[in-house]
């Protein structure tokens, strides 16, 4: 047998009638439709049902499959520890998958557990499937989800179906996630533009089965976005290679400033058209390819600095031929580097330290590979997907309070008043909103307390990317 039939479902505890206390009627579409797809799920009388889950063990560079024979969870963390499930772990086939992931180069097993209680992305579609299926009938593979890129996502869910179609297991997946959080001003992660706008395209892309523009969505969009479930529905993406389906969104709501989508997906024929691998990572390298064309002499020095170093363990020269400014100014200056739009190193100075500022740019860019405290040294291997992004600073001034910050405009130094501690934060970074953001940031980067009176400085950078 095969994969019989996936979901995409949202998880949000408050459609649980013993969370919500009746607010859950603010979402009903979503519960009428959570029920149409589970009395389905049940329906089909399923061996195992493969949960991917955004609030499982989620490792930047890892899928983590929860191990063990059983598990069991609660919603006492959300007021109801009346509400508990338990299951059955399908052992056999979460060992197959692992063992089929290995072979094909992608890192997933069962290492790294540090809570073998059953999330509340897991638990949530389990609580409608039990109303019209036994949990004690049915096993679960659950599955987090990891920082790699949609490639290795789509081909991890590949070889989740090679390995269920080996065993003869009649599966169903279900993909558990929330789609932006930042839907509403009054909701509980505010709101941006650019949230309304991605849960209009990936609702889109669900209901017409378009896994290729599920794929290749935006990452920028994404992340400014806080979305919650994409990879997940990359990973369902990926468990389809190759077939048609039938696809279907049966309801999508955002009430609380969170998007909830229930969509289905019903398999069909075999269709070549649809393996999306090799089409992705054309597009994957094509893009590289346009953003290392873009960068200007800033970017470029930073990422010979990287690359020469990660590779061969040498500081390269200054190249011939840059701008006369960045050999006769000096300035702060800060390197980021990130990797599929996660950060992957930061390092950089606020007041010049070198002879000049491409000297600064070449000594911080090597630092943010190979010196940040918060990550591993980046390896050769991560050098083509690297995004480098250099500040350039203007000298800080003081400022009387946070009413003279911007975290838009401007950049913040917050210094212990008693000490020299300081932590600081750059201007315009995704998910940071506010003022009171930006300096509880800083303060946390400078391990200073909340209560301990601190100096303010702001400054701003041109950022070259």
């Amino acid at each position: 047998m095969t994969i019989l039939a996936s979901f995409a479902v949202p998880h949000p505890p408050i459609i649980l009638p013993e969370v919500g206390q009746g607010e859950e009627e603010k979402i009903r579409k979503t519960i009428a439709a959570y029920d149409t797809v589970m009395e389905k799920a049940a329906g089909l009388q399923p061996d195992t049902l493969i949960i991917t889950s955004p609030h499982g063990e989620m490792y930047m560079d890892y899928f983590h499959i929860a191990p063990g024979p059983t598990a069991r969870g609660d919603f006492a963390q959300f007021r109801a520890p009346q509400v508990e499930l338990s299951v059955r772990y399908d052992r056999d086939l979460a060992s197959l998958i692992a063992e089929e992931a290995r072979e094909a180069g992608i890192p997933a097993g069962f290492e790294g557990e540090r809570d073998p209680a059953l999330d509340h992305g897991t638990m949530i579609p389990l609580y409608f499937y039990r109303k019209y299926g036994s949990l004690d009938k049915v096993k679960v593979v659950r599955i987090g989800l990891s920082g790699l890129g949609p490639d290795v996502h789509y081909l991890f869910g590949r070889c989740i179906r090679e390995a269920v179609e080996k065993l003869g297991r009649r599966a169903v997946f279900i993909a558990s996630g929330d789609l932006s959080h930042k839907l509403k001003e009054d909701g509980p992660y505010g709101y941006v533009p650019e949230g309304p706008v991605f849960d209009r395209q990936c609702t889109e892309a669900l209901g017409q089965g378009d896994f290729f523009r599920l794929l290749t969505l935006d990452h920028s969009l994404c992340t400014r976005a806080a979305e919650c479930g994409l990879r997940s529905f990359w990973i369902m993406a990926g468990a389809w290679d190759g077939m048609n389906v039938k696809a279907r969104l049966l309801s999508y709501e955002g009430p609380f400033g969170v998007g909830y989508g229930v969509a289905a997906f019903l398999p069909g024929a075999p269709d070549p058209g649809r393996k999306f691998l090799s089409p992705l990572l054309a597009a994957e390298k094509k893009q590289r390819e346009e953003r290392v064309a873009r960068e200007d002499p800033y970017v470029k020095l930073a990422r010979l600095a990287v690359e020469t170093y990660v590779k061969d363990r040498e500081i390269p020269s200054l190249p011939e031929g840059l701008p006369p400014e960045m050999l006769s100014a000096r300035a702060g200056a800060f390197v980021s580097l990130h990797l599929r739009d996660q950060l992957r190193g930061c390092i950089g100075t606020f007041l010049p330290t070198r002879n000049n500022l491409a000297e600064e740019i070449l000594r911080n860019g090597i630092s943010a590979a190979t010196r940040d405290p918060r990550f591993p040294p980046v390896r050769p291997e991560e050098l083509p997907y690297l995004e480098y992004n250099v500040d350039v600073l203007t000298t800080p001034e003081p400022v009387s309070g946070p009413e003279q910050l911007d975290p838009r405009k401007y950049g913040v130094i917050v210094k212990s008043a008693q000490d020299e501690r300081r932590g600081l934060l750059l201007p315009d970074l995704d998910g940071v909103d506010t003022v009171g953001d930006q300096i509880a940031i800083a303060r946390q980067k400078g391990n200073i307390a909340v209560t301990e009176p601190v100096q303010l400085f702001r400054f701003q950078v041109v950022r070259h990317r």
